[in-house]
């Protein structure tokens, strides 16, 4: 069984005596669980309710819904959290997968996170932070073309302000990130406090104060009652979506400290702290308008508040949204570049990235790998194209790590598990029962995307070979 050491073990300290630079565990339970709270929440909640709501015009029924997948979600949370428990490593999921279907499953991962995955989302994210910042600075207008330039006969490539403050971004993120894991939390923690309070607000304000009403929660009587099995399986796309983010705490599995114990409480806990959030904010959306005027609204959070106060005070919420997006895209650029750390010290990725900067023992190569390649697909536009195909990889990724619990059950049933997944074996067979029945919709419906995200992702296969067959393996750390 593989084991990190912790920096102030006696191990740990012998090898600082000669010469070896680990990351250190500097990470609390109220860090981790931040992580677990803004890797999920950026801006999808302040607009895909609308989407959920054009599918599912029963509010009863839509707020069901949205509980139903945080409940999914911490089907797999119990899971994830028995594996963290194992297996306190930098990589999390990478780890998982390496240590029950080897190295070239893991590696395949890995691969389809740096080259769309984590990297498109991140560009995603970054875009649309830019897009709320322009709304809140008006100079800083996201649609203004800073430069054209035609690629091919009526295609123009265009660098917008947008651009420009996506870049900055995800460049003062990686900056903050490598000058320490602290440093980088302490900024999660303030931007994800900020996003919960202001959240709260909301919703307290809202329901108490604003000029909702409670009639909305009655279904309308011009709509059907039931929606239609295609238009859920179209809702769960959104809410699934949505939802996603909460196992990146485990990509930095090597930085929490007892992680063990802390990593399931703060994967368990941040995820239930999320459902509540976003079950929350759909209540005062409901109470702000009914749901056919709910579905047709592209801002819906701006225009929920300005229902129910007024619309100066629903400009606010852009900045809240740009804040919220800030502390996802910290989340991800922090775990990110772990995964392609752990890649590199297994000998499967680019050797450099494996290097920690001698002070702050941050894998400063990887955070600069990562910032350049989002940089680029920030600007080039396509990554929201990129990261559509790679929907169906991602969710299969979830599916096979889960499986993990049950293989693991049965091949090493003597390993230490200091957190043993809440209901086995039925939770996680459930899940991978939904998960399949998600893949097979999502393969029948969107069949081209799908198929486009598999074989991107067999593209990895031969720099796999050469990388095994050019770098001879990590030796990390056993006892």
């Amino acid at each position: 069984m593989r084991i990190t050491l912790e920096p102030d073990s006696p191990s740990a300290q012998s090898n600082q005596k000669t010469g070896a630079i680990t990351l250190l565990r500097r990470l609390t339970l109220l860090d981790a669980t931040l992580i677990v709270v803004g890797g999920v929440i950026g801006s999808a909640i302040f607009i895909t309710p609308a989407d959920v709501a054009r599918q599912i015009p029963n509010p009863i029924l839509c707020l069901l819904l949205w509980v139903v997948a945080g409940l999914v979600a911490l089907l797999a949370g119990f899971a994830f959290a028995e594996l963290g428990g194992m297996f306190p490593e930098a990589g999390g999921q990478y780890v998982y997968i390496r240590e029950v279907y080897g190295h070239f499953a893991a590696f395949i991962y890995g691969w389809v996170l740096f080259t769309a995955g984590n990297s498109a989302g991140l560009a995603g994210v970054a875009m649309g932070f830019a897009l709320f910042v322009g709304k809140v600075i008006p100079p800083f207008s996201a649609e203004k073309i800073l430069y054209a330039h035609a690629i091919l006969p009526g295609v123009v490539w265009h660098f917008t302000r947008g651009s420009l403050v996506a870049v900055v971004a995800i460049i003062v993120l990686t900056a903050v990130n490598i000058r320490g894991v602290k440093v980088a939390a302490i900024l999660q923690n303030f931007t994800g406090l900020l996003t919960l309070a202001c959240v709260g607000l909301m919703v307290g304000l809202g329901l108490t104060l604003g000029k909702g009403s409670w009639a909305h929660f009655s279904p309308q009587t011009s709509l059907p009652v039931w929606p239609s099995l295609s238009a859920i399986g179209i809702a769960f796309v959104a809410l699934f979506w949505t939802y996603d983010g909460w196992n990146i705490i485990s990509w930095v599995a090597g930085e929490i400290k007892d992680a063990e114990r802390n990593l399931p409480r703060a994967m368990i806990g941040g995820i239930v702290l999320v459902i509540l959030t976003y079950v929350s904010a759909n209540v005062v959306f409901i109470y702000a308008m009914p749901m056919r005027e709910l579905a047709q609204q592209s801002t819906l959070a701006q225009a929920a508040v300005g229902v129910l106060f007024s619309d100066n005070m629903g400009r606010l919420v852009s900045l809240v949204i740009a804040v919220s997006c800030f502390g996802s895209m910290s989340v991800v650029t922090l775990g990110g570049a772990r995964v392609y750390y752990a890649m590199a010290k297994d000998g499967v990725f680019f050797p450099s990235l494996k290097t920690l900067h001698p002070d702050w023992r941050t894998p400063i190569v990887s955070l600069v790998a990562q910032c350049i390649w989002v940089c680029v697909l920030a600007v080039s536009g396509g990554y929201e194209q990129i990261y559509t195909c790679f929907t169906f990889m991602m969710t299969a990724t979830y599916a096979v790590t889960v499986a993990a619990v049950l293989i693991l059950r049965h091949t090493r049933p003597q390993a230490v598990r200091p957190y043993r997944c809440f209901g086995y074996p039925w939770v996680p067979a459930a899940y991978l029962l939904i998960a399949a029945v998600f893949l097979i919709n999502t393969l029948v419906h969107r069949p081209v995307e799908s198929i486009v995200g598999l074989v991107l992702a067999l593209t990895g296969v031969p720099a796999y070979y050469y990388w095994r067959r050019s770098t001879r393996p990590a030796e990390s750390q056993e006892i």
